[in-house]
């Protein structure tokens, strides 16, 4: 039982239009118990052909110039108004797509609330419900299992809600499924601005936070149960040629084969005991009793006796120095070093034994080998000075910012439901080195241990994605760029078969790969006003239909639409906001209290 609203007069390809009775433009009508919506843009109707209710969505209204002139000499006008199917009820169930088309005069009816909320499937009125349908205002529950078994973007110009409708996924996944997930699923959250840190999604006893930050720093008091300001990382993750290759912009030539052989001759030695220091004193000696020694090489040792600090080593390399003349070092002007090693024994070798590397963490290491490496090559002529010095000053300098951020052993803090890594107090280049190693951490770990069918799932959430999956960067060298982004593009590409999904956030999507983008299954858009932005969301997504794409730029906030694999329809839903405790630290300033008179 529905109110008949008028009857098709045109089928024109998926294009129907239909004559609109006059009592229709009512906003609201009420029949037999139940509550009807006018005929408006964006909203629904059936058409009834035969049996069947097709459903269709009015995307257009006019009135038609030709006017019909009662007897009383009153002129009116007809109504019409332009639809487009998008399904159709099969025994009480919606479904979706073009099976059925109608034909010229099928009449067209109203439909109940209850209709409506039918054809957003089978969830409409399920428990995971973050809002309500804008024009409707009927309550939409999403279909949790398909969505997080899915690659989520959210996108929205600041300001726009993007971050609550994040957070309000999130947080009602937690609060209804928290204690069964246990340790089934691994939430890892890439926070750029730090503001999950807190509260936000989970309580503190399921969240462990990694506050890193590239200055001095303390953070005490944040009101989170496990606090850490380093990311421990594995040694087969640090000591991993192509990580250190594109970490350090090694060029492809000279560059990156002699950090391939730091690597190698670290595998083949790692295990011995006293391995590094037994090396240090071979290349010492190596250096002063060559058959050609190299003058740079008094720099590299005299680099390395300041990093084990060792002050009788650093002393004695001062009294040596290079005569050009003999291509030999020399001592205080008196003796040589020559290939028969006496004066090697007689000055210096009784300082170079006490030599100890043993309380040299991974970083010091590193810059270790990397100048013994270089005396080696220099002394067996397979490398020019200049070609790899450059390098040696890019690992140092790099180094400094990661020492204070990484921590590099075997040693994991307790898995927790949510972990949080807040890269808020990093530096630029240490926030996207980070990701990448933290990305890079999670991932293969994860494939290393997940079966199949994957038992475990790994769920990567990084918010203001663009700030590492940027291709505009123009301060990076190319092949880092290209590696960070194939990092992440194997992620979105491959990683559901491994259970692991991505869920970006995104002020701008058109500055975030393409090829990232494109693999997304389902989208949270909220307000985006710039061309590229629009034009990229226009091109990438396939079930975004041109209504609803018209309405991105004037969303208000909060308001979003969405659409994707999951979603038999786009929808347009006005999220819930959070309570005040469980908000993201992103809201916006309130200048009336701040700039307030207090003599007021």
């Amino acid at each position: 039982m529905s109110i008949q609203v008028g009857e098709v007069i045109a089928v024109n390809g998926t294009k129907v239009t239909l004559k609109i009775d006059e009592n229709s433009s009512k906003e609201t009508l009420f029949y037999g118990g139940d509550k009807y919506k006018g005929v408006s843009i964006r909203e629904y109707i059936s058409i009834q052909r035969g049996f069947r209710d097709i459903i269709c969505i009015v995307e257009g209204e006019y009135l038609d110039e030709s006017r019909v002139e009662s007897d009383g000499g009153k002129v009116s006008y007809i109504r019409k108004v332009d639809a487009r199917p998008i399904g159709y009820f099969y025994h009480k169930d919606f479904k979706q797509g073009i099976k059925y088309m109608p034909m010229i005069r099928d009449p067209a009816f109203l439909l109940q609330e209850n209709k409506i909320a039918q054809i957003f499937g089978r969830y409409a009125a399920g428990s995971f419900a973050i809002g309500r349908m804008l024009k409707e205002d009927i309550p939409v529950g999403l279909p949790w299992q398909k969505l997080f078994n899915s690659h989520i973007g959210i996108f929205g110009n600041t300001g726009s809600g993007k971050s609550n409708t994040l957070t309000k996924l999130y947080t009602l996944l937690f609060e209804k499924k928290a204690s069964f997930i246990g340790d089934k699923s691994k939430f890892v959250i890439l926070d750029f601005n730090g503001e999950y840190t807190n509260d936000q999604m989970v309580s503190s006893a399921s969240k462990t936070v990694y506050h890193l930050s590239t200055n001095e720093y303390n953070p005490s008091g944040e009101g989170v149960s496990d606090v850490f300001t380093k990311f421990f990382l594995h040694e087969a993750e640090f000591w991993d040629s192509e990580t250190l290759a594109l970490l350090f912009q090694a060029t492809q030539n000279t560059q990156r084969p002699f950090l391939n052989r730091i690597i190698e001759g670290r595998r083949k030695y790692a295990k011995g005991a006293g391995s590094l220091a037994t090396y240090t004193k071979l290349k010492f000696k190596d250096a002063f009793c060559a058959g050609e020694c190299k003058a740079a090489t008094l720099d590299l040792m005299r680099n390395i006796a300041k990093l084990i600090q060792h002050q009788e080593l650093i002393d004695a390399l001062k009294e040596i120095s290079w005569h050009s003349g003999q291509n030999r070092f020399f001592q205080n002007g008196l003796s040589y070093f020559d290939s028969n090693g006496v004066a090697y024994d007689t000055y210096l070798a009784p300082i170079v034994n006490l030599i100890d590397t043993s309380t040299l963490d991974a970083f010091d290491q590193l810059i270790v080998r990397a100048n013994l490496q270089l005396i080696g090559d220099l002394v067996s002529g397979y490398v020019q000075f200049e070609h790899i010095q450059p390098l040696l000053k890019r690992i140092e300098a790099s180094l400094n910012s990661l020492r204070k951020v990484l921590s590099i052993g075997q040693v994991q803090p307790e898995n927790r439901l949510l972990t949080v890594v807040s890269l808020r107090r990093c530096n630029s280049e240490a926030k996207k080195v980070l990701s990448l190693l933290i990305a890079k951490h999670y991932y293969n770990e994860h494939k290393e241990l997940v079966t199949h069918p994957p038992k475990k799932t790994l769920h990567l959430i990084v918010d203001e994605a663009h700030n590492i999956l940027s291709q505009q960067s123009s301060r990076e060298h190319e092949s880092w760029k290209d590696y960070r982004l194939e990092v992440f593009e194997e992620m979105i590409k491959e990683g559901r078969k491994f259970g692991a999904f991505v869920t970006i956030a995104s002020q701008r999507p058109a500055d975030i790969s393409p090829t990232i983008v494109s693999q997304l299954h389902n989208f949270f858009i909220h307000r985006l006003v710039n061309d590229r932005d629009l034009f990229l969301i226009d091109n990438t997504i396939t079930t975004l239909d041109s209504l609803s794409r018209g309405l991105i730029p004037g969303l208000s906030q909060g308001c979003c639409v969405v659409t994707g694999m999951s979603f038999e329809l786009p929808m347009v839903l006005q999220v819930d906001p959070l309570d005040r405790t469980k908000q993201p630290d992103s809201e916006d300033v309130d200048l009336e209290a701040l700039w307030a008179d207090p003599t007021a």
